[in-house]
C-alpha cells in the first residue's frame, strides 16, 4: 500500500513525505526503544516531556494532530493537553470535528447544560464528522471538566465541496461565509496534494474529467488542469477558515495558550494551517505530532513538526468493541467511496475493493458516511449485511459476514 494510501483519511488528511531526511533509528532500524518518547525532528534526539511542555506551554497556538481513526492518536492528545493544562491553565481549545454553526450546542456542552447524548445529537456528530465520538469524548470531557473556552473550528462541508467544483474565486462575497482570502499554496504544498489528487483518481475510473484522466500520474499535467486547481482551493478554504478561528481565539485573549485537535494532514511541513495562521501575521504557532513507531523506522523530516510524540503502532487501531466492516471511506456524488479496506477485515473478506461505491447497505440507499455507519453500528454478532456495490459500470451485490463476537 502507498504512503499515501496508508494514512488518508475520511476528510481529506495525508501525510506528506519530503526529501530531507534524518534518521531517528539506531544503526539496525530498531523502533522499540522510542516509544513513548518526544523526538526532536531536526536532531533525532529524544527530549524529555519537562522539556517539552515548559517549552510549548508559553506558545501562542500549539496544534495537536492526529490520525481521525487511531486511538492511540487520541489518548496522546489527552494526555498532552493534560501536561500543558498542568502548567499553563488558561486555555482555550478548538476541534476540527466541529463547524461553527454549532458552537451554541458546544457552549452548552461545555456549560454542563447537556450530557453526551443531547451534545451529540444537537452538534449534528454522524452528519458532520461520522467518526466514532468515543475517540473524542475525553477530549470533550477534559474541556468541559476545567469548564476551559472550547470553539468549533470547521466549517460546513458543502463550502468546502463547492470550491472543489468551481473555484474560490468563482463564489460570490456572500457565498464565503466571511472567510477572507487564502495564502497560496507553496510549492511543496503542491506537489503532496498533486500526489493525493493522483492517488484519488485512482480511485474512480469513472471519472468524466478528461483533463484528470488523460494525464494519469503525470504530476505535471495534473498541476495545470483546472480540477486541480479547484482541489487546492477547496483545501486551501479549509485550512483558512480554521487558521481564522484560531486567529479569532487568540486575538480574543492574548495571554491564553490555543490549542487546535486537527488532523495532521493539515498540519504537517507547516503546509496547511501554520502557513495560514503566518499570513495573519501570526507567529509563535507550534505543531506536535504523534507519530507510529514502524514509521520512525523510516528517515524522519526535518520539518515534520517542531516535536513527535512515538506511539506503540501495534495500539494504533485499537477501537472499541462493536461491529466494524473494515474500511476507510469518504462521500460521494453516487454513494459512499471506499477509500482502503483493512487487511483481514469483515470488507476485506466480502471482496470490498479500494475505489467501490457502497450505494445501498440492508435494503437502505447509503448516500452519506453517516448512514452507512450508523448501519453498521445496528448489526449484532453473526449476522449478515446485504451490500449493493458500484465497482466501474457494474453493479454488484456483496454480503458481509459479522463475527459471533466482538472484541
Amino acid at each position: 500500500m502507498s504512503a499515501i494510501a496508508r494514512v488518508f483519511s475520511l476528510v481529506g488528511c495525508v501525510l506528506f513525505f519530503q526529501p530531507e531526511l534524518v534518521m531517528a533509528a539506531d544503526s539496525e532500524g530498531s523502533c522499540e526503544q522510542y516509544i513513548a518518547h518526544w523526538l526532536d525532528p531536526v536532531s533525532g534526539e529524544s527530549l524529555s516531556g519537562e522539556q517539552i511542555f515548559q517549552r510549548f506551554a508559553s506558545s501562542r497556538i500549539v496544534l495537536l494532530g492526529e490520525s481521525h481513526t487511531s486511538q492511540a492518536h487520541h489518548r496522546w492528545q489527552l494526555y498532552t493537553l493534560s501536561a500543558l493544562h498542568s502548567r499553563n491553565s488558561k486555555m482555550i481549545v478548538g476541534f476540527e470535528m466541529l463547524p461553527r454553526r454549532v458552537q451554541a450546542a458546544l457552549d452548552a456542552w461545555s456549560a454542563g447544560s447537556l450530557d453526551d447524548e443531547e451534545f451529540l445529537e444537537q452538534s449534528e456528530w454522524k452528519e458532520v464528522w461520522g467518526y466514532d465520538a468515543g475517540l473524542y469524548l475525553p477530549l470533550l470531557h477534559f474541556t468541559r471538566q476545567h469548564r476551559l473556552p472550547t470553539i468549533a473550528l470547521n466549517i460546513d462541508r458543502e463550502l468546502v465541496s463547492r470550491v472543489g467544483q468551481q473555484g474560490w474565486q468563482a463564489l460570490a462575497e456572500d457565498q464565503r461565509l466571511g472567510l477572507s482570502d487564502p495564502a497560496l499554496a507553496s510549492d511543496e504544498y503542491r506537489d503532496s496534494l498533486a500526489e493525493l489528487f493522483a492517488y484519488k483518481q485512482t480511485l474512480n475510473p469513472e471519472s468524466d474529467n478528461t483533463e484528470t484522466e488523460s494525464s494519469g500520474t503525470d504530476l505535471d499535467k495534473i498541476k495545470n488542469s483546472n480540477a486541480f486547481s479547484n482541489f487546492v482551493d477547496a483545501q486551501l478554504t479549509w485550512d483558512r477558515a480554521m487558521a481564522e478561528a484560531l486567529a479569532a481565539a487568540h486575538r480574543r485573549d492574548p495571554s491564553a495558550l490555543v490549542v487546535g485537535i486537527v488532523g495532521r494532514g493539515h498540519l504537517e511541513y507547516g503546509y496547511g494551517i501554520p502557513h495560514q495562521l503566518a499570513d495573519m501575521g501570526i507567529d509563535g504557532v507550534d505543531v506536535l505530532l504523534p507519530i507510529d513507531a514502524d514509521e520512525i523506522c523510516d528517515p524522519l523530516p526535518l520539518d515534520l513538526a517542531s516535536a513527535v510524540f512515538v506511539v506503540d503502532a501495534d495500539s494504533r487501531e485499537s477501537p472499541p468493541a462493536g461491529p466494524r466492516l473494515g474500511i476507510i471511506i469518504e462521500n460521494a456524488e453516487q454513494g459512499v467511496r471506499v477509500l482502503e479496506v483493512i487487511a483481514g477485515s469483515v470488507a476485506a473478506e466480502a471482496g470490498i475493493l479500494e475505489g467501490d461505491l457502497v450505494q445501498a447497505a440492508a435494503g437502505f440507499e447509503t448516500e452519506t458516511m453517516s448512514t452507512l455507519i450508523a448501519i453498521i453500528q445496528r448489526q449484532a454478532a453473526g449476522t449478515w449485511l446485504p451490500l449493493k456495490i458500484l465497482r466501474g459500470q457494474k453493479t454488484l451485490e456483496l454480503l458481509a459476514k459479522f463475527p459471533q463476537g466482538f472484541d
